[in-house]
């Protein structure tokens, strides 16, 4: 198939394309730039695999949590490239991806982001089993759901700094993950296509990223209008 994907939930943006064995992945450290940046990136990744946008079969995007910058963007690019090209933009959870290249060692898989202040979005799955919903968990909601689990993957760009937490509470677990974490842009396409198997209608024109937690500027004008 011929594809477009797009992972915007970090700073360090990936951008993939295929044009059907033809894959070429890049990743963009633009940080503060990623506006400036995300169209020139799309069109360099196209290039590199000689697919014209109009030939796109779907794109697909981290859809949340994450970024809330990188996630906008990511959206309304391929929103825009859905209506140029009649591509469908399929949406796949930010825990799911991260979660995806680890299903195949048949332990539980927790994957999880920072959200700092004690917090983890985090998900765990023990094969097709959800044990812990996405959400935005407090870290003794995570340890309380692994109590129970003698192995399990870590997943997702913050394993190291969740594995000391959930040692330092349960040290007969054994936890494994990855240094080096994969590139996200294949659990993408992958689980893009699984979608389009299974005929899971792609995102609609009203739907958005997952934030799971409102921003600061929003957690800022709640209070200030609770206030008035």
């Amino acid at each position: 198939m011929k594809a477009l994907c797009i992972d915007g939930a970090t700073s360090r943006m990936t951008i993939a394309a295929k044009n059907d064995d033809k894959i070429f992945t890049s990743i963009y450290d633009i940080g503060m730039k990623q506006s400036e940046s995300i169209v020139p990136a799309i069109e360099e990744v196209l290039q590199k695999v000689e697919l014209d946008p109009d030939a796109l079969d779907y794109s697909a995007m981290s859809i949340g949590p994450g970024s809330f910058t990188g996630l906008r963007l990511a959206i309304s690019a391929l929103k825009a490239f859905e209506l140029a090209f009649d591509s469908p933009v399929y949406g796949i959870s930010t825990l799911e991806m991260y979660a995806f290249p680890f299903l195949k060692f048949n332990l539980p898989v927790l994957s999880a982001i920072d959200a700092n202040k004690g917090r983890f979005y985090a998900r765990i799955v023990d094969g097709e089993k959800m044990i812990l919903q996405d959400g935005d968990w407090e870290t003794e909601t995570i340890i309380q759901s692994v109590r129970k689990i003698k192995s399990i993957i870590l997943a997702g760009p913050d394993c190291e700094k969740l594995e000391k937490i959930i040692k330092n509470q349960n040290k007969k677990i054994n936890i494994y993950y990855s240094a080096v974490q994969p590139v996200t842009t294949d659990p993408l396409f992958a689980l893009a296509e699984k979608k389009i198997t299974a005929r899971i209608p792609p995102l609609k024109d009203f739907d958005g990223p997952v934030y799971l937690r409102a921003s600061e500027a929003e957690i800022k004008l709640n209070a200030t209008s609770s206030k008035a």
